[in-house]
């Protein structure tokens, strides 16, 4: 194995060689299914989400967001895989033909994540215990556990910001440093109506799917269309 004076690019200019982490011995995709059915709507819907109300929100940062995707830290110790990811100020890699490009690895993005959440579907993915000291060794700054099941006790939520390298409990689920908010939301999606995760912004109000923000925008058609008639114009000249 290849191994690198740093892991990150020199910025000299006369560098005849940059050395980067050989990850062909890296194993990237292990086809492992996911926990149950709740847990695979559960990364949909906030991934989806993420892409749907981006730009509406204003948000002009390029980000990532993606669901069971290893974060690997080094190449010498196995990845973490969270049940969701998210990290701003970063590109999606376009060629996939590329080993690197179909995983995430720090030293190529230059970061960590920004926000990891794990859904808790049974009692022995450690969230409490083993994956707080994981994330907070990565850097990432902010962690969501939530237990839609009540593994783990009576808390559905459970949202942590790294502070000097520990995790403290929020008082409240809104993440300052990428200006998202988190909340439960009784509701149907996909067919299943139960308690969801769900993003927000500062106010609370939850951001849209794509088919939310479609049907939003077809009510509002509707709207001013009876609104036209009333006027007696018809709107479909």
């Amino acid at each position: 194995m290849t191994m690198t004076q740093s892991l990150f690019p020199s910025t000299q200019h006369d560098a005849e060689i940059e050395f980067w982490p050989d990850v062909e011995h890296l194993v990237i995709e292990d086809e492992a299914p996911v926990d149950n059915f709740l847990s695979a709507k559960l990364q949909r819907l906030l991934v989806e989400i993420l892409y749907s109300s981006w730009a509406s929100l204003g948000m002009t940062r390029p980000f990532v967001a993606d669901a069971d995707i290893g974060i690997f830290g080094s190449v010498s110790q196995p990845p973490i895989v969270p049940d969701v990811f998210v990290s701003l100020d970063v590109e999606a890699p376009q060629d996939f033909r590329q080993k690197k490009n179909r995983t995430y690895l720090v030293w190529e993005f230059g970061k960590s994540p920004d926000v990891v959440v794990e859904i808790v579907s049974n009692r022995e993915g450690n969230e409490l215990g083993r994956k707080l000291g994981d994330y907070g060794r990565l850097g990432v700054a902010y962690y969501v556990v939530f237990d839609p099941l009540q593994q783990l006790g009576d808390e559905l939520l459970r949202v942590f910001g790294l502070r000097e390298g520990q995790y403290v409990a929020l008082a409240e689920p809104w993440l300052e440093q990428v200006g998202l908010g988190l909340t439960l939301w009784e509701g149907e999606f996909e067919g299943v109506r139960t308690t969801w995760l769900r993003w927000c912004d500062r106010e609370g109000n939850l951001l849209p799917t794509g088919s939310e923000r479609a049907a939003q925008a077809e009510a509002k058609a509707e709207r001013l269309a009876a609104r036209l008639r009333e006027l007696g114009v018809d709107p479909e000249k």
